[in-house]
């Protein structure tokens, strides 16, 4: 699931400041509240789908157990993830050993996350006036993240990859870092470049791309995310009338 792919539906933004949690309903805009559970510092990213206007923060710092929130129009679609062991170079140049934008500073500035990353991806709005959204692994994973909505209408359910999926990654899907140990599970389709993997060509279609070993190990681990292009029934979750949502990395 490319970002085209992925957020075909999600429009664009314009980041609004309040402080005050808000519903839909006659509502201008809706709050993300972000908590760092993870046992390290995490930079999050944020990136706008369909060319739209960047949100004013489009990435910052987030200490352990730190919170932070950013609202966004009742209308945003996007993608928000973290990056993990992030430092300035000698040069000046901000860089991250996972999920880095490459922007070279803290803000990502309209770029999205290197994969491997875990993504939280967002339409709200969308079709039927539902909130729609999902964890993908499509793009591997770097750290754990769930997502809960907020205030909103009942039955918005939440979701979650809260398991270390590192700690079980295919040693050909690993990424490691300058001590040896793995920060990052890259997926099938980023590893070895293959349509059977990747869900292009003549595997196009979900009658033809299927779950494939790797696919399989992150759902075991994560049974609510994405763990391929077409894992959508299992995978992309509803809100008739949202509230807002708290992004946990690290649940």
């Amino acid at each position: 699931m490319d970002l085209s792919a992925s957020l075909s539906i999600l429009k664009s933004l314009a980041l609004i400041t309040v402080s005050a949690p808000c519903t839909h309903a006659g509502a201008q805009s809706v709050t993300f509240d972000f908590k760092n559970n993870c046992p390290y510092t995490v930079w999050p990213g944020t990136l706008t789908a369909d060319r739209g206007p960047s949100l004013s923060s489009t990435g910052f710092t987030l200490a352990t157990g730190a919170s932070s929130s950013l609202s966004v129009p009742v209308n945003w679609s996007g993608r928000l993830w973290a990056r993990t062991q992030c430092s300035t170079d000698a040069s000046g140049k901000f860089v991250c050993a996972t999920a880095d934008c490459a922007s070279g500073v803290v803000e990502c500035n309209g770029a999205g996350a290197i994969p491997p990353a875990s993504l939280a991806e967002f339409t709200l709005k969308g079709d039927g006036g539902k909130d729609f959204y999902d964890i993908s692994l499509v793009d591997g994973f770097n750290i754990p993240i769930s997502v809960t909505p907020q205030g909103g209408s009942t039955g918005c359910p939440s979701t979650s990859c809260a398991a270390n999926v590192n700690a079980v990654c295919d040693p050909s899907l690993a990424v490691k870092g300058a001590d040896g140990t793995v920060i990052a599970c890259k997926s099938a389709c980023l590893a070895f470049n293959q349509p059977q993997y990747c869900c292009t060509g003549d595997y196009n279609s979900p009658e033809k791309c299927k779950p494939n070993q790797y696919s399989m190990t992150f759902k075991q681990q994560c049974p609510q995310a994405y763990s391929y292009a077409y894992d959508d029934k299992s995978s992309t979750f509803t809100c008739p009338s949202g509230g807002n949502y708290l992004i946990t990395f690290c649940p």
